[in-house]
Protein backbone atom coordinates (compact mmCIF):
# COMPACT_ATOMS: atom_id res chain seq x y z
CA UNK A 1 0.00 0.00 0.00
CA UNK A 2 2.67 2.53 1.02
CA UNK A 3 4.41 1.76 -2.28
CA UNK A 4 1.62 2.25 -3.93
CA UNK A 5 0.67 5.86 -2.78
CA UNK A 6 4.88 6.76 -3.17
CA UNK A 7 3.84 5.48 -7.02
CA UNK A 8 0.85 7.62 -7.45
CA UNK A 9 2.12 10.34 -5.56
CA UNK A 10 5.37 10.76 -7.81
CA UNK A 11 3.44 10.20 -11.13
CA UNK A 12 0.91 12.99 -10.34
CA UNK A 13 4.14 15.22 -9.11
CA UNK A 14 5.67 14.54 -12.40
CA UNK A 15 2.50 15.29 -14.25
CA UNK A 16 1.76 18.49 -12.40
CA UNK A 17 5.14 20.06 -12.81
CA UNK A 18 4.81 19.85 -16.63
CA UNK A 19 0.98 21.13 -16.78
CA UNK A 20 2.61 23.96 -14.48
CA UNK A 21 5.36 24.74 -16.52
CA UNK A 22 3.74 24.46 -19.75
CA UNK A 23 1.12 26.76 -18.06
CA UNK A 24 3.92 29.04 -17.64
CA UNK A 25 5.37 28.99 -21.13
CA UNK A 26 1.98 28.84 -22.77
CA UNK A 27 1.14 32.59 -21.18
CA UNK A 28 4.89 33.97 -22.05
CA UNK A 29 6.82 33.36 -18.90
CA UNK A 30 10.01 31.58 -17.91
CA UNK A 31 9.46 28.22 -15.88
CA UNK A 32 9.90 28.87 -12.48
CA UNK A 33 11.63 25.89 -11.11
CA UNK A 34 11.00 26.45 -7.64
CA UNK A 35 7.49 27.34 -7.79
CA UNK A 36 6.34 24.81 -10.03
CA UNK A 37 8.47 22.11 -7.85
CA UNK A 38 6.21 23.33 -4.85
CA UNK A 39 3.41 23.34 -6.26
CA UNK A 40 4.00 20.21 -7.63
CA UNK A 41 5.42 18.38 -4.53
CA UNK A 42 1.61 19.69 -3.00
CA UNK A 43 -0.49 18.29 -5.86
CA UNK A 44 1.65 14.71 -5.57
CA UNK A 45 0.77 14.91 -1.18
CA UNK A 46 -3.03 15.32 -2.04
CA UNK A 47 -2.72 12.52 -4.92
CA UNK A 48 -1.27 10.03 -2.20
CA UNK A 49 -3.11 11.43 0.39
CA UNK A 50 -6.53 10.57 -1.29
CA UNK A 51 -5.65 6.71 -1.19
CA UNK A 52 -4.84 6.83 2.54
CA UNK A 53 -8.09 4.95 4.33
CA UNK A 54 -10.06 7.07 5.96
CA UNK A 55 -9.15 10.35 3.38
CA UNK A 56 -10.66 8.98 0.50
CA UNK A 57 -13.44 11.81 0.67
CA UNK A 58 -10.63 14.32 -0.68
CA UNK A 59 -10.90 12.41 -3.66
CA UNK A 60 -14.92 14.18 -4.67
CA UNK A 61 -14.95 16.98 -7.10
CA UNK A 62 -14.67 19.65 -4.23
CA UNK A 63 -11.51 18.81 -2.86
CA UNK A 64 -10.20 18.46 -6.05
CA UNK A 65 -10.55 21.55 -7.77
CA UNK A 66 -9.61 23.40 -3.67
CA UNK A 67 -6.16 21.85 -3.80
CA UNK A 68 -6.05 22.48 -7.86
CA UNK A 69 -6.66 26.16 -6.84
CA UNK A 70 -4.04 25.35 -3.63
CA UNK A 71 -1.40 24.48 -6.32
CA UNK A 72 -2.27 27.08 -8.75
CA UNK A 73 -1.96 29.75 -5.71
CA UNK A 74 1.24 28.16 -4.74
CA UNK A 75 2.70 28.35 -8.22
CA UNK A 76 1.95 31.24 -9.44
CA UNK A 77 1.16 34.10 -6.83
CA UNK A 78 -1.92 36.11 -6.66
CA UNK A 79 -1.11 39.05 -9.17
CA UNK A 80 -3.25 39.66 -12.68
CA UNK A 81 -1.02 37.65 -14.77
CA UNK A 82 -0.26 34.74 -11.98
CA UNK A 83 -4.72 34.49 -12.49
CA UNK A 84 -4.42 33.94 -16.38
CA UNK A 85 -1.26 31.24 -15.78
CA UNK A 86 -3.54 29.75 -13.05
CA UNK A 87 -6.64 29.57 -14.99
CA UNK A 88 -4.53 27.59 -18.01
CA UNK A 89 -3.24 25.66 -15.21
CA UNK A 90 -6.74 24.46 -14.42
CA UNK A 91 -7.80 23.88 -18.05
CA UNK A 92 -5.47 21.69 -18.49
CA UNK A 93 -5.84 20.38 -15.26
CA UNK A 94 -9.27 19.18 -16.21
CA UNK A 95 -9.00 18.68 -19.52
CA UNK A 96 -6.73 15.92 -18.56
CA UNK A 97 -8.91 14.25 -15.33
CA UNK A 98 -11.67 14.12 -17.83
CA UNK A 99 -9.66 12.37 -20.11
CA UNK A 100 -8.57 9.83 -17.48
CA UNK A 101 -12.23 9.29 -16.49
CA UNK A 102 -13.12 8.50 -19.95
CA UNK A 103 -13.78 4.87 -20.05
CA UNK A 104 -15.35 4.48 -23.03
CA UNK A 105 -12.61 4.20 -25.51
CA UNK A 106 -8.69 3.59 -24.73
CA UNK A 107 -7.94 5.16 -27.84
CA UNK A 108 -9.69 8.25 -27.28
CA UNK A 109 -7.96 8.79 -23.66
CA UNK A 110 -4.80 7.95 -24.98
CA UNK A 111 -5.08 10.08 -27.82
CA UNK A 112 -6.25 13.17 -25.45
CA UNK A 113 -3.39 13.09 -22.90
CA UNK A 114 -0.95 12.87 -25.65
CA UNK A 115 -2.56 16.22 -26.79
CA UNK A 116 -2.04 17.56 -24.01
CA UNK A 117 1.39 16.47 -23.49
CA UNK A 118 2.27 17.81 -26.96
CA UNK A 119 0.71 21.44 -26.02
CA UNK A 120 2.89 21.56 -22.47
CA UNK A 121 6.19 20.76 -24.09
CA UNK A 122 5.15 22.97 -26.84
CA UNK A 123 4.99 25.61 -23.86
CA UNK A 124 7.95 24.43 -21.88
CA UNK A 125 9.89 24.40 -24.86
CA UNK A 126 9.37 28.29 -25.83
CA UNK A 127 7.41 28.08 -28.93
CA UNK A 128 4.55 28.38 -27.42
CA UNK A 129 2.64 32.38 -28.07
CA UNK A 130 5.75 33.27 -29.70
CA UNK A 131 7.86 33.76 -26.90
CA UNK A 132 11.32 31.97 -26.63
CA UNK A 133 13.45 31.58 -23.33
CA UNK A 134 16.62 33.62 -22.95
CA UNK A 135 20.00 33.12 -21.54
CA UNK A 136 22.56 36.09 -21.50
CA UNK A 137 26.26 35.65 -19.49
CA UNK A 138 28.52 38.71 -19.68
CA UNK A 139 31.04 39.64 -16.62
CA UNK A 140 30.28 36.74 -14.27
CA UNK A 141 26.39 37.33 -14.65
CA UNK A 142 23.83 35.25 -16.06
CA UNK A 143 19.92 36.66 -16.49
CA UNK A 144 17.18 34.31 -17.63
CA UNK A 145 14.97 36.24 -20.05
CA UNK A 146 11.47 35.78 -21.95
CA UNK A 147 12.19 37.19 -25.41
CA UNK A 148 9.15 38.01 -28.19
CA UNK A 149 9.44 36.19 -31.10
CA UNK A 150 8.89 39.17 -33.95
CA UNK A 151 8.73 38.18 -37.48
CA UNK A 152 9.28 41.87 -38.10
CA UNK A 153 12.43 42.33 -36.49
CA UNK A 154 15.05 42.51 -39.29
CA UNK A 155 17.94 43.89 -37.05
CA UNK A 156 21.16 42.20 -38.67
CA UNK A 157 25.14 42.81 -37.57
CA UNK A 158 25.72 45.18 -40.91
CA UNK A 159 29.25 43.29 -40.32
CA UNK A 160 28.31 39.49 -40.67
CA UNK A 161 24.83 40.02 -41.94
CA UNK A 162 23.56 37.64 -38.75
CA UNK A 163 20.52 38.50 -36.31
CA UNK A 164 20.80 40.47 -33.54
CA UNK A 165 18.62 39.71 -30.03
CA UNK A 166 17.42 43.48 -28.71
CA UNK A 167 17.16 43.62 -25.02
CA UNK A 168 15.45 46.65 -22.84
CA UNK A 169 17.20 49.12 -20.60
CA UNK A 170 16.32 47.34 -17.19
CA UNK A 171 18.63 44.05 -18.94
CA UNK A 172 21.69 46.40 -20.14
CA UNK A 173 21.77 47.83 -16.56
CA UNK A 174 21.19 44.10 -14.99
CA UNK A 175 23.73 42.60 -17.25
CA UNK A 176 26.37 45.41 -17.50
CA UNK A 177 25.57 48.58 -15.89
CA UNK A 178 24.55 50.68 -18.56
CA UNK A 179 22.90 53.59 -17.96
CA UNK A 180 19.27 54.81 -19.58
CA UNK A 181 21.77 58.31 -20.22
CA UNK A 182 23.97 55.97 -21.78
CA UNK A 183 21.87 54.15 -23.84
CA UNK A 184 19.92 57.35 -25.51
CA UNK A 185 23.35 59.00 -26.12
CA UNK A 186 25.14 55.66 -27.67
CA UNK A 187 27.96 57.46 -29.93
CA UNK A 188 29.25 59.61 -26.63
CA UNK A 189 29.50 55.65 -24.71
CA UNK A 190 30.89 53.86 -26.87
CA UNK A 191 33.94 53.35 -24.87
CA UNK A 192 32.07 52.68 -21.34
CA UNK A 193 32.58 49.25 -21.82
CA UNK A 194 35.51 47.01 -23.58
CA UNK A 195 33.54 45.87 -26.34
CA UNK A 196 30.81 47.79 -27.21
CA UNK A 197 30.19 49.12 -30.52
CA UNK A 198 27.13 50.81 -32.70
CA UNK A 199 24.01 48.97 -34.46
CA UNK A 200 22.45 51.14 -36.75
CA UNK A 201 18.83 50.73 -36.82
CA UNK A 202 15.41 52.17 -38.46
CA UNK A 203 11.83 52.89 -37.08
CA UNK A 204 8.85 53.68 -38.05
CA UNK A 205 9.00 56.89 -38.27
CA UNK A 206 12.75 56.88 -37.93
CA UNK A 207 14.81 57.79 -40.44
CA UNK A 208 17.70 56.03 -38.39
CA UNK A 209 19.56 55.96 -35.33
CA UNK A 210 21.88 53.87 -33.30
CA UNK A 211 21.54 51.29 -30.59
CA UNK A 212 24.87 50.04 -28.47
CA UNK A 213 25.70 46.44 -28.67
CA UNK A 214 28.28 44.08 -27.70
CA UNK A 215 28.55 40.47 -28.55
CA UNK A 216 28.57 37.75 -26.31
CA UNK A 217 29.74 34.30 -25.94
CA UNK A 218 27.19 31.11 -24.99
CA UNK A 219 24.20 33.32 -25.87
CA UNK A 220 20.88 30.91 -25.40
CA UNK A 221 17.46 31.56 -27.84
CA UNK A 222 15.35 28.40 -27.36
CA UNK A 223 17.17 25.56 -28.24
CA UNK A 224 19.82 28.05 -30.39
CA UNK A 225 23.47 28.37 -28.35
CA UNK A 226 26.22 30.13 -29.82
CA UNK A 227 28.42 33.68 -29.78
CA UNK A 228 25.94 36.39 -30.96
CA UNK A 229 25.03 39.98 -30.68
CA UNK A 230 23.00 41.76 -28.39
CA UNK A 231 21.87 45.50 -28.60
CA UNK A 232 20.79 47.34 -25.82
CA UNK A 233 17.06 49.68 -26.60
CA UNK A 234 17.22 53.38 -24.48
CA UNK A 235 13.63 52.13 -23.10
CA UNK A 236 12.22 48.62 -21.61
CA UNK A 237 10.29 46.60 -24.11
CA UNK A 238 7.29 46.05 -22.46
CA UNK A 239 6.02 47.78 -19.39
CA UNK A 240 3.52 44.68 -18.78
CA UNK A 241 6.62 42.86 -17.79
CA UNK A 242 5.46 40.41 -20.20
CA UNK A 243 9.09 39.80 -21.96
CA UNK A 244 12.46 41.40 -22.01
CA UNK A 245 13.72 40.92 -25.20
CA UNK A 246 13.31 40.69 -28.84
CA UNK A 247 14.39 38.15 -31.44
CA UNK A 248 13.45 37.36 -35.23
CA UNK A 249 11.69 34.50 -36.61
CA UNK A 250 14.63 33.19 -37.50
CA UNK A 251 15.92 32.06 -33.82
Amino acid sequence: MNLYVLTVGGLNFAVNFLLLAGANRICGYPVEGKRACAGALLSGIYAGWCLVPGFWFLGNGLWHTVFLLLVALVSFGMDKDALRRGAVYLLLNLILTGVALDQKSAATSLLGAAGLVVICLIGVSGRGGGFVPVELSYGGKTLHLTALRDTGNTLTDPISGSPVLIVGSEIAGQLAGLTRFQLQNPVESITALPGLRLIPYKTVGNSGSMLLGMRLKGMRIGKWKGNGLVAFAPERLCEEGRYQALTGGCL
